[in-house]
């Protein structure tokens, strides 16, 4: 950065873009998105409402999942507490599993692949954003709390079958945690959007970003040099 003369008109362009910059950043963060949303808040909305309709791997689990019917399943899983070893209690006897809770560890007893069709499809219901349907399985629990156990389950699960070194197991059980559990769980709420149906506001948030990311660049360089500092490389 050397030192030069004073350049008053890209001074005054400088500042005048730098004026525009903060004021259309007071505005996106403005609660004027539609339903009291700032542009942060929509613009990510928006995109997840996109990647939810790509992130449905349900189905094809599901299918992956029936290799392990009839497969005797026999684990003692280690919960986080009491409360989430009662509330797993559920959700296996649920699937025909036999589930005896003993403080925070639960000894299950069933149908890997029953125990699978039930997490399953309780997570396609969280997807489907309907967690009403889930909660009234359950006695009336709260739906996100259900399928946060489902999870906690599958984490121990997934460890007492690597100590059997049931290692298939251990690892489909892995993926039906991330990719069915956790992907429902996360976008649950979320309405898929394809983004063929918001393509326009999309090219537009890109190439908004684009614009005003070199607008703010150009408005630094700006100010310096119409201060007399020339930026070099």
């Amino acid at each position: 950065m050397n030192s030069h003369g004073k350049d008053k008109k890209k001074l005054i362009g400088g500042l005048l873009m730098t004026v525009v910059f903060v004021v259309v950043l007071i505005i996106f963060f403005m609660p004027v998105f539609g339903k009291g949303q700032n542009g942060l808040d929509y613009l990510d909305n928006l995109y997840n409402s996109i990647s939810k309709k790509s992130a449905f791997y349900i189905p094809e689990l599901a299918a992956q999942a029936k290799q392990f019917n009839d497969t005797k399943l026999d684990a003692t899983l280690d919960l986080p507490d009491k409360a989430t070893a009662a509330r797993a209690a559920l959700l296996f006897a649920r699937s025909g599993a036999t589930a005896k809770q003993s403080g925070d560890k639960l000894a299950v007893s069933g149908d890997l692949g029953k125990v699978l069709a039930a997490t399953l499809a309780d997570s396609e219901t969280m997807f489907n954003n309907q967690g009403d349907k889930l909660s009234s399985l359950y006695g009336g629990k709260d739906a996100r709390l259900m399928l946060y156990t489902w999870w906690s389950a599958y984490k121990a699960l997934e460890k007492s079958l690597n100590r059997q070194e049931a290692f298939a197991q251990a690892k489909f059980v892995k993926v039906v945690q991330a990719k069915a559990v956790e992907m429902s769980y996360n976008y649950y709420g979320i309405e898929p959007q394809s983004i063929g149906e918001r393509w326009l506001i999309v090219l537009l948030s890109l190439l908004f970003y684009t614009v005003y990311t070199l607008w703010f660049g150009f408005g630094v360089m700006y100010l310096f040099e119409g201060s007399g500092y020339q930026l070099e490389h």
